[in-house]
């Protein structure tokens, strides 16, 4: 930021009294907090520093966008201070007792609420903003149950297609988002489309994965979210719109609002809907047949890592014996070591840097292929030691272009 605080409300730190802890958010924590000289409930995420969520905030007003008040740019004591929503998250909602009771209404006022914020952000705005971290947690309801879309921790101003680092969580990323390459703002869509099948369903996505299990089924094995044969067709149709792996294919939040207003208009599907909502028990079991079946994909991953480094130690020990017997310099190199050139994953972050995975992940893919080779290397071990260094340095080659090369 260009010049901190001159676009918003500076907050003296002991001009708050701050509460209990109320969850975090993206790179900070959120606590329920007085802002006495204004005798406000608030919310105050606590920072390490304040970048652009501030700026972001402070040009943004839409009634359902967390409203911004201001900053404490007093360090170590950095924070941003907004509208406090006593109702808490939409993902605690949804995983209490009280959302048994959802129905069609609810669930068709809350689509329109999120969806008319969302558009807002894209087209409305005085700057394009793509949120990049939408989910339920980061959808809040008032004490009127009046959803409104917050932390911005994530977001970028946009003017144009741009590459981003990934950042977000990964059951609600799009793919291209998860790969770091060039995104828009359907990226959003992709993400509403899960916060949707959230309100639908009240379950968690990719219940029981980890980030990068969910990024690789995702992106390479083009898993979705399993959508019940129940649904109604017109939720089910748009959710799937939303899931497009091209980002072009995705409709804008104005095409999503159009949809839901055409859906709103429709005299059968309150019906399906009450009766899809109130009929849990008879089509959960197709959630969660897909989480066993995905769980048994994982299960492969893990398999076929274990396979790569066994073929690399059976590798080091064939170098060892040739160079006894050719008394040659050794050029073998761990294949592990160098496959981040090729990485699945083109981020540079914690979460999705990981080069080993990247490579098994497109190893489980081209499994044929992999088990042929693997086939050809153990013939050629059989038989000695015949193939020589020319032959040798081949299958090496071979061997990386089979495993890393897709």
């Amino acid at each position: 930021m260009s010049s901190l605080g001159a676009s918003f409300v500076q907050i003296k730190h002991e001009d708050l009294r701050f509460y209990e802890n109320c969850g975090g958010g993206s790179f900070g924590t959120v606590y329920r907090a007085h802002w006495i000289s204004q005798d406000k409930e608030v919310a105050v995420k606590k920072l390490l520093k304040i970048e652009t969520e501030a700026e972001i905030l402070s040009i943004l007003s839409h009634k359902n966008i967390i409203q911004f008040y201001g900053a404490v740019l007093e360090s170590p004591n950095y924070g941003i201070v907004t509208e406090y929503a006593g109702g808490g998250s939409l993902y605690e909602y949804l995983s209490s007792e009280q959302s048994k009771e959802m129905d069609m209404e609810q669930i068709m006022t809350w689509a329109v609420e999120i969806a008319k914020g969302m558009h807002y952000l894209h087209s409305e705005a005085p700057v394009k903003v793509i949120h990049r971290d939408l989910k339920s947690r980061n959808v809040v309801l008032t004490a009127d149950k009046v959803l409104k879309i917050c932390d911005f921790g994530a977001s970028k101003f946009q003017s144009h297609t741009t590459h981003m680092t990934v950042v977000g969580t990964f059951p609600w990323m799009a793919p291209e988002v998860i790969q770091s390459l060039p995104v828009s703002e359907t990226c959003d869509t992709y993400s509403y489309g899960v916060v949707l099948w959230e309100m639908l369903t009240r379950e968690v996505p990719f219940k029981g994965f980890e980030g990068l299990q969910v990024a690789w089924l995702v992106v390479e094995k083009q898993e979705r979210l399993t959508i019940p044969t129940s649904c109604p067709p017109s939720f089910a149709d748009l959710m799937k719109r939303c899931w497009q792996a091209e980002p072009k294919e995705r409709p804008v939040f104005k095409q999503v609002l159009g949809t839901l207003e055409t859906m709103s208009n429709d005299s059968r599907l309150p019906d399906q809907c009450n009766s899809f909502l109130h009929n849990k028990d008879q089509w959960r079991c197709e959630i969660d047949a897909t989480l066993e079946r995905l769980r048994r994909l994982e299960r492969d991953l893990g398999t076929k890592e274990k396979e790569l480094e066994e073929r690399e130690q059976r590798l080091k020990l064939w170098e060892e014996r040739l160079m006894e017997r050719s008394n040659v310099t050794p050029f073998f190199s761990p294949i592990a070591s160098g496959i981040s050139s090729e990485s699945f994953f083109h981020s540079q972050s914690q979460e999705s840097n990981n080069a080993k995975t990247s490579c098994l992940i497109r190893t489980l893919s081209n499994g044929e292929k992999d088990r042929g080779m693997e086939g050809g290397m153990d013939r050629g071990m059989e038989g000695g030691m015949d193939m020589g260094i020319g032959g040798f340095q081949s299958m090496l080659r071979g061997l990386s272009s089979t495993v890393c090369g897709g």
